[in-house]
């Protein structure tokens, strides 16, 4: 379990540092136009908010302290 606790929290510490300096992102889809069963749809690629990297930091903060002060 403790082992669990440390990785966890280095990933999510990594995920968070990714994202706060600008390279986390996911692609979303619009639908422009609709004719029938014809559509138009355009693709771009939306960042992630950086409080969510922030969120990620201090979980994973918290996690990997917690593994590291857990005994046994």
């Amino acid at each position: 379990m403790r082992a669990v606790l440390i990785i966890l929290g280095l990933i999510l510490l990594g995920a968070g540092i990714w994202v706060l300096l600008g390279h986390g992102s996911y692609q979303q889809t619009d639908t422009l136009v609709q004719i029938g069963s014809a559509k138009v749809t355009a693709t771009h690629d939306t960042p992630i908010s950086p409080s969510v990297g922030i969120a990620s930091i201090v979980v994973g903060a918290v996690l990997a302290l917690l593994g590291f002060l857990r005994r046994g």
